[in-house]
C-alpha cells in the first residue's frame, strides 16, 4: 500500500461543510498533491451521498494521473437523507450491498478501481463469510486493491480477519481521544500488521474549551517556541511518533493548514515532550 503519510479527508469538502464548487475542489486536490498528499479519504455517505460525485468531476478536470493518487472510500452506513429511501439510520454489510455500493462509488468517483475499501462501521448483523465473499469478488474483478475496516474493535476485526485479509483500520485517535493506545486497539493492529489511520487527529483542541484542552494548549504554547512549529504540527507529530505507524486523516480545507500539516513530518518530538502532552491530556502523571 502506497498511501501518503498524511491523508486528505473529504467529509467537509461538499455539502456537509464548505460546499466547494468544482473549480474550488479541483484547486484543493491540486494543492494537496503539490504538498505531497496523494491519498484522499471518502465515504459514500459524505454530503448525503453527493461528495464522491462532486470530487470525481473535479478530479477528472485536475489533469492528475490516476495512478499517482490513492482513493479510499467506505460503505455500510445507511444514512437517512433525500438521496436514499432509508427510514432509520442503520448498517448493511451484506455481500450484495457491499458490491453495489462499490459500483456506485466507482461511477461517482469516475474511476475503474478503489485503492482501499473500508467498512464504515461494524454491524451487529454482519456475516464474516458474506463480507469475505464480497471482498474476494471485488478484488477478482479489479474493483478494489485493498480492504479494511473503520471503527472496529480488536474482536470485531479478528472476526473479519479470520475470513479475509484486513489491511487497515481507521479509528478515532488524537491527543484528546487516546484510548486506542491503552485499550489494546493499536497493540492488536501492530501484532497483526494492520495499518492504523486516525480520523479527527486534532481531537477537541480547537473545538472545545475544557479543562483538558486548556491544559494541553498551555503545554503546546511552550512547545511551539521550542520546536518553531504550529500547534497543528505538534499535535500531528504526537500521533506520528506512535510506533504503529499511524496515518492521520486531516479534514481541513484550508490550504495553509494543509501545507503546515505536511511539515509535521519534519518534526521529531523528544520523548519527554511527547509524554508531557499525554500527562496534560490525562490530567495526571503516568502510573
Amino acid at each position: 500500500m502506497n498511501f501518503s503519510k498524511i491523508i486528505a479527508g473529504t467529509m467537509t469538502w461538499g455539502s456537509w461543510g464548505k460546499s466547494l464548487q468544482k473549480n474550488e475542489m479541483k484547486d484543493l486536490i491540486l494543492h494537496c498533491f503539490k504538498e505531497g498528499i496523494s491519498t484522499f479519504d471518502h465515504a459514500d455517505i459524505y454530503g448525503g451521498y453527493t461528495t464522491e460525485q462532486a470530487f470525481g468531476a473535479a478530479f477528472k478536470d485536475s489533469g492528475l494521473n490516476r495512478e499517482e493518487v490513492q482513493l479510499i472510500t467506505k460503505c455500510g452506513i445507511q444514512y437517512v437523507c433525500e438521496n436514499r429511501d432509508n427510514k432509520i439510520k442503520h448498517y448493511n454489510l451484506s455481500k450484495e450491498y457491499i458490491i453495489w455500493s462499490v459500483d456506485e462509488s466507482l461511477k461517482n468517483l469516475q474511476t475503474d478501481y478503489i485503492d482501499l475499501l473500508l467498512l464504515h462501521r461494524p454491524s451487529p448483523l454482519m456475516q464474516p463469510d458474506e463480507i469475505a465473499e464480497a471482498v474476494a469478488a471485488l478484488k477478482k474483478q479489479g474493483k478494489i486493491n485493498h480492504f479494511g475496516l473503520s471503527n472496529f474493535t480488536p474482536s470485531q476485526t479478528a472476526l473479519i480477519k479470520d475470513k479475509t485479509e484486513v489491511a487497515v483500520n481507521q479509528i478515532e485517535f488524537s491527543i484528546t481521544h487516546f484510548d486506542a493506545m491503552l485499550n489494546g486497539d493499536l497493540d492488536y493492529m501492530m501484532q497483526n500488521n494492520i495499518k492504523p489511520m486516525a480520523w479527527s487527529p486534532l481531537g477537541l483542541i480547537f473545538k472545545q474549551s475544557t479543562d483538558q484542552t486548556l491544559r494541553i494548549k498551555h503545554k503546546l504554547f511552550e512547545l511551539i517556541e521550542k520546536y518553531h512549529a504550529t500547534a497543528d504540527q505538534l499535535l500531528l507529530d504526537w500521533i506520528l511518533k506512535h510506533p504503529s505507524g499511524i496515518h492521520p486523516v486531516i479534514g481541513t480545507t484550508n490550504k495553509e493548514r494543509i501545507t503546515n500539516s505536511v511539515k509535521a513530518l519534519d518534526i521529531e518530538l523528544d520523548r519527554e515532550d511527547w509524554f508531557s502532552l499525554l500527562v496534560e491530556s490525562q490530567g495526571h502523571k503516568v502510573p
